[in-house]
């Protein structure tokens, strides 16, 4: 990892940055050339074009998967980076992201994925210029993540259906449209199935224990009604928001969606939401699939979430 060590943009020491205008070395962007279009050269070359113009020198490395993505972040920590910038998806960010855990490093998104929740909730803009733009000039926001068993996630973590569904869109393969179509396939035929689990789920307060299809846990809480579904007012609460679905069969499952879509989860007595700093879930399963920011993992059981308030320092518009 070359570019990364200069003098000038060694890890200042004093706490937060303020952010904005730099001039010089010190940027490493971990491109995740899967992302998108999937293209990888394109990409590195407008980006390296856009850090230029700004009379910015940034070192983009290509990394494909979450072990080689790691690696190339924990690389260019290593080297001295000040800014650690992550180029892809939700899953890619997650990846990067854990190289600055506890660091006195920036990081930085390039929205490139599919979905970019993280980038979106905190209004990173999806155009690669902007977005750029950001990294150079943007203010730097202390936020939270959420950990289970060792493993951060940026946005939620969850087991039961929703694991399920996400392998079997990712051997179906393909992009864009294709990529939805093949969430709708995966779905309806876990829903074939029956897709229920059985959990005890401790907090500091209570133990609740249900069978469900899925348990959701989200770094702070979501929205959960129409058209701002799946979307954050706020990443800096400190806490976990776990939701917890009782549905008795795949009738009741599709009908409770539709009703926290249309009502809200505050508004449906099916839904269970547990706003803590620490849970754990427990089943009899000794190993359980486990999604993290739309990757999924086996985890062995129990599975242990706890929230970390101020973990990066992210630059935001």
């Amino acid at each position: 990892m070359r570019g990364c060590s200069a003098t000038s943009a060694q890890p200042s020491h004093n706490g937060a940055i303020d952010g904005g205008g730099l001039s010089v070395g010190g940027i490493a962007v971990i491109l995740n050339p899967a992302s998108g279009s999937g293209e990888a050269e394109p990409v590195v070359q407008k980006i390296t074009e856009l850090f230029a113009a700004r009379n910015a020198e940034a070192t983009v490395t290509s990394a494909r998967g979450g072990r080689a993505l790691r690696a190339a972040a924990d690389a260019a920590v290593q080297a001295g980076c000040r800014i650690l910038v992550a180029g892809g998806g939700d899953g890619t960010v997650n990846a990067v992201a854990g190289a600055v855990v506890g660091r006195d490093v920036r990081f930085g998104v390039l929205p490139l994925g599919t979905l970019n929740h993280f980038a979106k909730d905190l209004g990173i803009p999806l155009d690669l210029t902007e977005a750029v733009g950001v990294v150079l000039d943007g203010r730097v926001q202390t936020v939270d993540l959420g950990e289970v068993n060792g493993r951060i996630f940026l946005n939620n973590s969850s087991l039961g259906v929703y694991p399920r569904i996400v392998e079997m869109r990712n051997r179906s393969g393909g992009r864009g449209l294709a990529k939805w179509a093949g969430a709708l396939w995966a779905t309806l035929a876990v829903l074939r199935r029956r897709p229920f689990l059985g959990v005890r789920i401790e907090t500091p307060d209570q133990a609740v224990v249900r069978r469900t299809p899925f348990v959701f846990v989200g770094n702070n809480e979501y929205h959960m009604t129409g058209l701002r579904a799946a979307s954050r007012e706020s990443l800096t609460g400190g806490r976990l928001a776990v939701y917890v679905m009782n549905a008795g069969g795949r009738r009741g499952l599709l009908r409770l969606a539709w009703q926290v879509f249309w009502r809200g989860a505050d508004r449906v007595a099916e839904l269970d939401l547990l706003l803590v700093e620490e849970a754990t879930v427990e089943t009899r399963r000794r190993t359980l699939q486990v999604a993290l920011d739309g990757e999924v993992i086996a985890l062995a059981s129990p599975l242990r979430f706890r929230s970390l308030p101020a973990a990066i320092r992210v630059t935001v518009p």
